[in-house]
């Protein structure tokens, strides 16, 4: 079974980038294969690390919904679906990428769903490493993924209003009964100190702060890829003095 980092947090506190960067440490220190899952209905983790993945599993959801003949006469629609979704995926250099695109239409997608997700239990095995950027509502991995991870990280600002969004992130993972090795709260641009209060009330694990990094900002601005970040860029350096805990297997 591959070891699985499911990312979360609310819009605007850096999750994708954090995700992306934490695809970068892995793909670097040659821990072994990687899938990159993009779950996030605003796809933009291929562009940050670089590449265009080509279809999504929305796009093959969409067209067998909307069209269930289209699965070749003699052909399972379970191995139909599984041809789809291995079509999907992009292989990048170092790693490999699969985007779940966006959320459902008007159509029915229990049957596909339930079979999507055996499909995906079994992707998931044939890597070391699966870095899953969520949308905070975990829709995705609701649906279409196993309710599993090895490390959930919980990506919060340190705002008042962020620590709330991440505690609610915590009780909702465990409405739906996930099953969570580890759950981890890492917050974002920021160098102080916070209330050890206020880190408890989220119910997870602080992990630790990433600084605020000006080429970041600026890679951003650009449009530029995180694997263009020099190596001893502050949050590369923060990153990987925590990421033992984050991926290493226990």
């Amino acid at each position: 079974m591959g070891y699985v980092i499911a990312m979360a947090g609310k819009g605007g506190t850096g999750k994708t980038t954090i995700a992306a960067l934490i695809i970068r440490s892995i793909k670097e220190k040659k821990l072994g294969s990687l899938l990159a899952i993009d779950a996030d209905p605003n796809s933009n983790l291929g562009e940050i690390l670089g590449v265009e993945p080509g279809g999504s599993i929305g796009k093959i959801l969409d067209d067998i919904s909307a069209d269930p003949d289209s699965v070749p006469s003699g052909m399972p629609k379970e191995r139909f679906i599984q041809y789809r979704v291995q079509s999907a995926v992009y292989e990048g250099e170092g790693f490999d990428i699969l985007t779940m695109g966006k959320p459902e239409g008007p159509g029915c997608y229990c049957y596909v769903n339930n079979v999507l997700r055996g499909v995906m239990a079994k992707l998931i095995k044939d890597y070391d490493y699966i870095v899953i950027d969520n949308e905070a509502g975990l829709e995705h991995l609701s649906r279409r993924t196993s309710r599993y991870a090895d490390a959930l990280i919980v990506v919060s600002d340190a705002s008042g209003i962020g620590l709330k969004s991440a505690k609610r992130i915590n009780e909702l993972v465990k409405q739906l009964k996930f099953e969570v090795k580890k759950s981890f709260l890492l917050v974002n641009r920021f160098n102080k100190n916070i209330e050890n209060q206020k880190l408890k009330e989220t119910g997870l694990d602080y992990l630790g702060s990433l600084p605020l990094d000006l080429a970041i900002e600026e890679l951003s601005l650009k449009g530029e890829p995180v694997f263009n970040l020099k190596s001893d860029a502050p949050v590369i350096k923060a990153l990987n003095s925590l990421g033992e805990k984050i991926w290493k297997r226990n």
